[in-house]
């Protein structure tokens, strides 16, 4: 569905760049404007999710963590023994 806007500018000097960005790149000056809007709404939401990764860089602070590489191997070891122990039950069966 396709909405129309009318946008007014206060600022000449910032309509006529954006006329001149838009020749340059062959796209209408609306898609322009509409993704600089999209750009912004998810910056607001990335912005909106700071203070949860924050908290949660402060809570693994707080009650200890470690990287994710030593999590992966022990993982991948763990992965190991329980396919060697279902060889050595197959093996004997």
């Amino acid at each position: 569905m396709t909405r129309k806007m009318t946008v007014v500018f206060h600022d000449e000097e910032l309509y006529t760049y954006l006329k001149v960005e838009a020749a340059r790149r062959h796209m209408a000056a609306s898609e322009i404007i509409a993704d600089a809007v999209r750009e912004w709404l998810e910056s607001r939401e990335d912005a909106e999710l700071l203070p949860v990764i924050e908290g949660a860089r402060t809570e693994w602070k707080e009650k200890g963590g470690r990287p994710w590489a030593e999590a992966e191997q022990e993982l991948e070891e763990a992965v190991s023994r329980r396919e060697e122990e279902a060889e050595a039950k197959g093996v004997q069966a």
